[in-house]
């Protein structure tokens, strides 16, 4: 692995768990209703994706290891140009059920390093 390829996994890793300290203790109705959150939240993962569009560059090989690796810069993508269609219950969602998968493929791929 390159070793700038660590620096962008551990910079994901920080941004998802900066999104779980944003919303820990929080519910659906609490992120619905604050923009501050609901942006903080969006930065990060915009933040998440882009750094890993960025490791599929450099290398692609241990890019391709983070489950729905593709959805993941997707999402980002639609952060960034389709902003005016995110639709808060699906980010709440991934946030639920996907940051922590995740969370464990970034912490397996970084033991590699």
């Amino acid at each position: 692995m390159q070793p700038s390829s660590a620096a962008l996994l551990r910079d994901m890793l920080d941004a998802a768990g900066t999104i779980q300290d944003y919303v820990r203790g929080k519910t659906s109705a609490d992120y619905f209703a604050d923009r501050a959150l609901r942006d903080a939240v969006q930065w990060n993962f915009a933040v998440i994706g882009e750094a890993l569009s960025q490791l599929h560059k450099i290398d692609a090989p241990i890019a391709e290891q983070v489950r729905e690796w593709n959805r993941i810069i997707g999402f980002r993508n639609q952060l960034v140009h389709g902003y005016g269609v995110i639709k808060h219950g699906i980010t709440w969602d991934i946030i639920e059920n996907k940051l922590p998968v995740l969370i464990d493929d970034l912490n397996r791929l970084l033991t590699i390093t």
